[in-house]
């Protein structure tokens, strides 16, 4: 696209600012601030006049630095998936699945999987190349984990998970560990870590000497499970996907 204010206004495409707007960065007054501000970029440059249009099924827009999804049938969400849920859209043996917490008309993809007794924060999408990156252990996609576990814990289990732990599949190492509170024979301990071998914060803290007794993922890279409760499902805000999207390097 050509963004010479020189140049003969193109007839094809949307008007940048509509674009923006109907995206959600606000008003079109609002979006027309942002562009000649210099605040936003399509396909790598730097816009800031009024007159650009844009394909926005195709062009790749960033509003400081974020990439906004300007494809209007693209969707983004988070879910709290209970305890007992099985992590798939459908299950042949009749089990409770993601699906019966998801009522879109989109077919979701689910961003990784949690173990059916572990629960917390699992992203869905119907966008394929996110949802691969988000997952593939060479974006190093941080998720973090909130376990009770059995006690009392030893001083150097923070090291030793950071270390690496040897599994009958090879060395698990942890990215960080945080004790959150012990009470007796009872321990809450968060661990942070990129890869997602299957169970393998369960394994990792049991060959540790911890054996889990509840376990769930509070963080999915930069998104929050905060206060979303289980079951609940909430569609991600333009700069949740934006930051998701940064951290796979799109």
């Amino acid at each position: 696209m050509n963004t010479d204010t020189g140049t003969a206004e193109h007839k094809e495409g949307v008007r940048l600012q509509k674009v923006l707007a109907e995206a959600g960065l606000g008003s079109r007054r609002q979006c027309e601030r942002l562009i000649v501000e210099g605040r936003v970029k399509v396909d790598g440059e730097v816009v800031s006049w009024l007159g650009a249009r844009v394909d926005p099924a195709k062009a790749v827009i960033h509003v400081d630095g974020l990439r906004v999804e300007t494809r209007p049938e693209m969707r983004y969400y988070a879910l709290n998936k209970p305890r007992g849920v099985v992590s798939t859209m459908a299950d042949e043996r009749g089990r409770k699945s993601l699906a019966d917490y998801v009522d879109v008309p989109e077919r979701l993809f689910h961003v990784g999987r949690l173990d059916t007794d572990t629960e917390g924060l699992i992203l869905l999408t119907n966008d394929g190349d996110l949802a691969h990156r988000l997952t593939h252990p060479s974006f190093g996609v941080e998720k973090v984990y909130l376990a009770e576990i059995v006690g009392p814990i030893r001083r150097d289990l923070g090291r030793r998970l950071r270390a690496g732990i040897e599994l009958e599949d090879g060395l698990a190492k942890a990215d960080r560990f945080r004790l959150v509170e012990q009470v007796g024979k009872r321990a809450l301990v968060e661990i942070t870590l990129h890869e997602g071998r299957k169970h393998i914060v369960r394994r990792m803290l049991k060959e540790a000497g911890h054996p889990v007794q509840k376990l769930a993922r509070i963080r999915f890279g930069p998104i929050k499970l905060g206060r979303l409760k289980p079951g609940s499902l909430r569609a991600l805000t333009i700069k949740e996907v934006g930051e998701l999207y940064r951290a796979v390097g799109l």
